[in-house]
């Protein structure tokens, strides 16, 4: 049991950025869009590890020393599997409008749809896996996206100064203080009323444009989505840019988007999403009322907090996972606590030395983009070097 070089894989959907992880992976762009790196063990698209020259997929290392790898603990709270997906998220274009369901209502949506004989891979199937999706996002550049409903008055003012015709009806039902009969309403409105409002709204945000973002992604949003009733979504989803170092946490029920940027994203490892707009695919409409959370909110920005001389940990709670930054220099070495749970590290930045093993005779020299997997069982280790490092991990 010692630290382990990953090979991981790129997932190359459209929106993705064509610069921005081959960037951080340090090799040359072929202009396809890179949209994810998955670091983890995912059946989708799982790391592979070597294991005495052959490169052995995570999963199956996983299952040959379940309780070594993954600790006791977890190993028997997540029945033999990592609970935790990492990711780096390249977005130049817009993700769709989405929310996970938890714990209950995928297990729930899980066994019905499979009940129903919905298959698998069927655009029209909500639930892939049995399991909830919290997530955390945490920017590496400039990172801007939709989070969560405003509050009713911002949304009321927003509404009245870029659609008060076409939205009279949801502006009413806003007043009466009730986000879901609002957004039932949005959502069902028919294809002419929505193509009025999506026009009205257009059309005051060009008189606007100078004046704030929501007017510039509205007008972003409609050139890609010109009949998609999400473009008014800035109007009621909190807008939020995070700088570098700065995370979200986003729990069930969370309508949000990934609009623009490069981050790091943390979640477990479920790929269960129900969308709400911005997007050709599904759409389920009754679905997607059944799992939101109706709750007025403001962005809730996470800075890490110091753990130990070298290691920050953002305050993010679920069970799954935890993300920390680690970041050593020539007079600062990182060394891990005697007991740790699984962990994979990514360096973003600069060049170090991780060291393990009874006589430290484990070397791995990391640059920027290698990533490393960490058995819970590996002995203590240490990362000697200028690196800037992001860390997932299991709580303990």
């Amino acid at each position: 049991m010692k630290p382990l070089i990953l090979k991981n894989n790129i997932q190359k959907y459209a929106w993705g950025s064509r610069v921005a992880i081959q960037k951080l992976l340090e090799v040359p762009s072929s202009g396809e869009p890179w949209a994810e790196l998955w670091m983890g063990a995912h059946p989708k698209s799982p790391s592979k590890v070597n294991m005495d020259g052959q490169w052995v997929s995570l999963p199956d290392y996983i299952r040959r020393f379940p309780e070594e790898i993954l600790g006791h603990n977890t190993a028997k709270r997540f029945n033999n599997a990592l609970p935790y997906l990492f990711k780096v998220l390249a977005a130049e274009q817009p993700l769709s409008i989405q929310a996970h369901p938890n714990a209950m209502q995928a297990k729930i949506g899980f066994e019905r749809e499979s009940a129903a004989g919905v298959d698998i891979t069927a655009p029209d199937r909500n639930y892939k896996d049995s399991h909830h999706k919290p997530e955390c996002i945490c920017a590496l550049t400039p990172f801007t996206g939709l989070k969560g409903f405003r509050r009713i008055s911002s949304t009321i003012e927003l509404f009245e100064r870029f659609c008060p015709q076409g939205l009279a009806d949801g502006i009413n039902a806003l007043k009466q203080q009730d986000l879901k009969i609002f957004f039932k309403f949005l959502m069902e409105l028919p294809v002419h009323r929505k193509e009025a409002i999506i026009l009205e709204t257009v059309e005051n945000a060009e008189k606007q444009i100078m004046s704030d973002q929501t007017s510039e992604w509205i007008l972003k949003l409609y050139r890609r989505y010109p009949s998609d009733i999400g473009i008014i979504s800035p109007l009621f989803l909190n807008l939020f840019c995070l700088e570098p170092g700065q995370a979200l946490f986003l729990p069930a029920g969370e309508l949000h988007a990934y609009l623009d940027g490069l981050g790091i994203e943390l979640m477990a490892n479920s790929d269960n999403v129900l969308r709400g707009g911005l997007t050709p695919k599904h759409v389920d409409v009754p679905e997607l009322l059944n799992v939101l959370n109706f709750t007025e909110s403001d962005i809730e920005i996470l800075l890490p907090q110091e753990i130990s001389e070298c290691e920050g940990q953002f305050p993010v709670f679920a069970e799954e996972f935890i993300l920390s930054t680690i970041r050593v220099s020539k007079s600062k070495t990182y060394i891990s606590n005697d007991k740790h749970s699984v962990e994979i590290l990514l360096c973003i930045q600069g060049m170090a030395c991780l060291t393990s093993g009874p006589d430290k005779e484990d070397v791995l020299d990391l640059k920027k983009g290698d990533s490393v997997f960490i058995p819970a069982a590996a002995d203590p280790y240490q990362i000697a070097g200028n690196a800037l490092f992001y860390k997932a991990a299991v709580p303990l």
